[in-house]
């Protein structure tokens, strides 16, 4: 039921997706979309003011003026889901260069997907399908670059998945067509699989390097236990170390916080943390979340050959879980 005549456009909190390893192959009753490497944001226009906000309720306003700017037409009292992606060189979607955006030089777009407040009207009960129309209808011409349409892709599923792995795009989503929005929710009828391998860690440490770190020491949660999982010393430049090891001040701990260690040998790929191995390391309030990418897991739960993307600053540490990929 209607509060009132007209609802007011505010903050709701973005459905979540849920990880899969295999996503439904069935295009009738689901529809396809890139995943998109950047910050899941909110834009709303109340009062007759935009507001951009990122999917825990920060401020992005100030941070990305020129979506801002894009977004001034918006009808008023309109909430609307999407991402802010920013481009690489070859304008691929790149969450390092989205870290690393300072000002004009790199560009930034709103890459936006559905609608949850039209006019005044609140459509989060309709299905999928119908809220996409209303955004192509009522809201799309109202918008300008850098705001831009996520379009469904009109591929089978195998042929996406070929056509993500070769252009090194990071994965698919798939959404339920008769799907409604169910804000803060991960229901399953949005899913997403990584195709590209990757995902986020904690830093739980590091071990010492000349000047700053020589590698860090990274994980996942199970449960509230934090797992180690692997080191890794690629990925940096001379800057970039300098810029971490300045973040590492402040959240030095004694006791080392993965509940797996010490190991008691260092496996074939050398990833185990022996006790001896421990004694060069430097233990870390496990807070800091990074972007990492990685050749597989292996049998006894190590990543290899993993290399640093850059930090993450809208994940809490403790959602950080192991993904489970296809191969």
């Amino acid at each position: 039921p209607l509060v009132s005549a007209r609802d007011k456009a505010r903050f709701i909190q973005p459905m979540l997706l849920l990880s899969t390893d295999k996503l439904p192959d069935d295009p009738a009753k689901w529809e396809y979309q890139l995943k998109l490497d950047g910050y899941r944001a909110i834009a709303f226009k109340s009062d007759n003011r935009i507001h951009l906000r990122s999917r825990n309720d920060n401020d992005f306003t100030r941070r990305y003026p020129s979506v801002v700017r894009g977004l001034a037409k918006l009808p008023n009292d309109t909430v609307i889901d999407g991402e802010v992606v920013a481009l690489d060189e070859g304008g691929r979607p790149s969450f390092n260069a989205l870290q690393n955006s300072n000002g004009s030089q790199t560009p930034i777009v709103y890459y936006v997907f559905d609608v949850m407040v039209l006019a005044g009207r609140d459509v989060r009960s309709e299905p999928l399908t119908t809220r996409r129309t209303l955004l192509e209808e009522k809201v799309l011409p109202t918008l300008s670059e850098p705001v831009r349409y996520t379009g469904v892709l009109d591929a089978s599923l195998r042929d996406l998945i070929h056509a993500v792995k070769t252009q090194g795009f990071e994965g698919l989503v798939a959404k339920r067509r008769n799907s409604r929005y169910e804000p803060g929710l991960r229901s399953g009828a949005w899913m997403k699989m990584r195709i590209n391998r990757g995902q986020e860690l904690v830093i739980g440490g590091y071990t010492i390097g000349t000047r700053t770190f020589d590698a860090l020491v990274i994980g996942y949660y199970e449960g509230d236990r934090l797992m180690y999982a692997s080191r890794t010393r690629n990925g940096f430049t001379p800057a970039l170390r300098q810029q971490l090891f300045r973040k590492f001040k402040g959240l030095e701990i004694s006791e080392c916080p993965f509940v797996n260690l010490p190991e008691a040998r260092s496996g074939r790929w050398g990833q185990g943390l022996t006790k001896e191995k421990m004694a060069d390391c430097r233990w870390l309030k496990p807070v800091l979340v990074g972007q990492f990418e990685f050749v597989e897991w292996t049998a006894d739960n190590h990543l290899r050959h993993t290399k640093f993307v850059a930090l993450r600053d809208d994940k809490p540490a403790r959602e950080v879980r192991r993904e489970e990929m296809r191969s």
